[in-house]
Parts: structure tokens; C-alpha cells; sequence
């Protein structure tokens, strides 16, 4: 089986195709290396350098004759949405998009979605929240995931194309960018790294679904021989505020990292929790990795590759 993964230099991609490979699956990846990382690509996997609103990426198609596409390349920053809506729209709307009728014309079996939970439901009056919850995106990059996750309906209703949406909380974990993809964990494990002071907008009181990218891939790899279609959320059912959060990798690093609070960013939610009991069912699955010891795992990994860079 040949399997497809746009985005596989960035953070959760390159995870996966690290275990797309070790599972022996023959694994392409597509990646423009605008966020994703050279150092990323796992040397088994075969790669392609190109954007994914690029019309060239139908000769890929065309020559790898994949049976599965994982779809995970994506402007991946809410704040970037915000301050430019249509540059959002142009890759997370047209660009999968691209990706979408390629993959009708070259009768791929499955596409799997790396769709939003949080930015999709804004900030919902049911927690945790369920797939059946009316989305309310605040954000142009939650409208843009929701979208796409409409014209997958349309896609398997007029074309047959046999999808799954996973609708991911706030993941973390190795590899993820402090700068690019604006994660809170691997931002503050830099800033206490580098013995900085941590920002945290407004009261840090809003919450999120913390979960390990070790996790998110489990139930990505589950899909692939599943026969099921749908949306379904991907988290821990946890709600975490940002002091929380803040008090643990103090904890973790063993550290007293002034923190300083800056302004409530607009557009940002309030708090945030998904309900993934339908996940679990239907890909006999569940996360595995407490927030605790994914801290610790994310934290000595950051740790060491900050004193391999120090001792250069």
C-alpha cells in the first residue's frame, strides 16, 4: 500500500511518516518546507518539494498511484488567519482543494483529514464538546477547516471519496516549531530554555485539550484499514487553563520561569475541551499519554536538543 502524506516535514506529519515507515508502508511526502523542516523527512520516505496549491502535483499523483492520502499541509496559525484571511483561505480552502480533485481523478481509496476541534466549535456552551455540537468557528482558519470539512461531504456524496475528518485538539509534543506553529507547550519549553519570560495572554485562565502527537498518530494509523467515514474529534476530554499549564512545566523543568501577562488576543477562544468518545469506539483507540508524562517527554527532548545547539 502507497500512502501520501502533505505536510510530512512538519510536526505531527513527520511523526507519522516515522510510523507509516516502521509499519512498512510505502510513504510519499509532499511539503513546500514553508514550516515543515529538511531535518524532518524521514530518509525511507520518498519526497517532493512543492506547494500544495501547485496544478504540478498532478503528475505526482499520476506517477505514485497512492491508495491513501493523509492530508496535513495546512497555514496552521489561528493569529496568521486573523491578520490574513485570504492567505489562510488560499492554502487551507484552495490548496486542499487541489489536493481533493486529485485525488477523485486518481480513484485514491481514503483521505484523511487533519481537521480542527477548538477553532471549529469556538467557544461552545457544551464540555467536552461532541461532533454533533453546532460549530461556530471565531477564526478564519476554523472556518477554513470547516469548510473543507463540508466539501467532504460533498465529495463522498457526488464522488464516493471515502474520508475521515479527525477534528485534533491542541497537540504537542517532539518536533513542534515554538515560532512557526505557535504551540503554547513548545513555546514556553523554549522560553524556560532559554531563561526567558513567558507571555501569557489575558488571565491565562482559558482552558484546552492537551493531547501527545504519540497519541494523534495511534489513531491516524487505526483509521487507515478502517471502514468508517465521518468527523470525529481527537482529544483527552481535559480542559487545561494556561496557569495550569504554566505550573506543570515549572514543575517539569524544575524551574521558576517569570511569567508576565500580556493582552487577550483577539479571535482567540476561551476555553476548549473535546468529547472523542466517538473516536474511540469507532478506531479502537484512546490517548494514552498523560499530560504529565507528555510534559516530561516534550520538555527532555526540547532540553537536549537545546544543549546539542549550546555546546556548537
Amino acid at each position: 500500500m502507497k500512502i501520501l502524506v502533505t505536510g510530512g516535514a512538519g510536526f505531527i506529519g513527520s511523526h507519522l511518516v516515522d510510523r507509516l515507515v516502521k509499519e512498512g508502508y510505502q510513504t510519499v511526502i509532499i511539503d513546500d518546507l514553508s514550516s515543515g523542516k529538511r531535518v524532518n523527512i524521514n530518509k525511507s520516505a520518498k519526497f517532493y518539494k512543492i506547494d500544495i496549491v501547485d496544478k504540478k502535483i498532478k503528475d505526482i499523483f499520476h506517477k505514485e498511484n497512492f491508495d491513501i492520502v493523509f492530508h496535513l499541509a495546512a497555514q496552521k496559525n489561528v493569529r496568521t488567519s486573523i491578520i490574513d484571511p485570504i492567505y489562510d483561505a488560499n492554502i487551507n480552502i484552495l490548496g486542499t482543494l487541489n489536493i481533493l480533485e486529485n485525488c477523485v481523478k486518481n480513484k485514491i481509496k481514503k483521505f484523511i483529514f487533519t481537521s480542527t476541534g477548538g477553532a471549529i466549535y469556538g467557544d461552545a456552551k457544551v464540555m467536552p464538546t461532541p461532533e454533533s455540537y453546532l460549530p461556530q468557528p471565531n477564526s478564519p482558519y476554523g472556518i477554513a477547516k470547516l469548510a473543507i470539512d463540508n466539501y467532504l461531504y460533498f465529495y463522498k456524496l457526488v464522488h464516493k471519496l471515502n474520508f475521515v475528518s479527525f477534528r485534533l485538539s491542541n497537540v504537542y509534543g517532539p518536533r513542534q516549531d515554538p515560532e512557526g506553529e505557535a504551540g503554547v507547550v513548545a513555546i514556553f519549553i523554549d522560553k524556560i530554555l532559554n531563561k526567558k519570560t513567558l507571555i501569557i495572554n489575558g488571565s491565562g485562565r482559558q482552558t484546552r485539550d492537551y493531547i501527545c502527537v504519540d497519541d494523534v498518530v495511534n489513531v491516524f494509523i487505526n483509521a487507515i484499514n478502517k471502514k468508517v467515514c465521518g468527523y470525529f474529534n481527537v482529544g483527552t476530554s481535559k480542559e487545561i487553563s494556561v496557569i495550569d499549564l504554566y505550573k506543570m512545566l515549572a514543575k517539569v523543568s524544575r524551574t521558576r520561569p517569570k511569567i508576565k501577562h500580556g493582552p487577550p488576543i483577539s479571535g482567540e477562544l476561551k476555553w476548549s475541551a473535546l468529547d472523542a468518545k466517538k473516536a474511540m469506539k469507532n478506531f479502537n483507540w484512546k490517548p494514552l499519554i498523560s499530560l504529565e508524562v507528555g510534559l516530561k517527554y516534550t520538555y527532555q527532548w526540547f532540553k537536549e536538543k537545546y544543549e546539542k545547539k549550546s555546546k556548537k
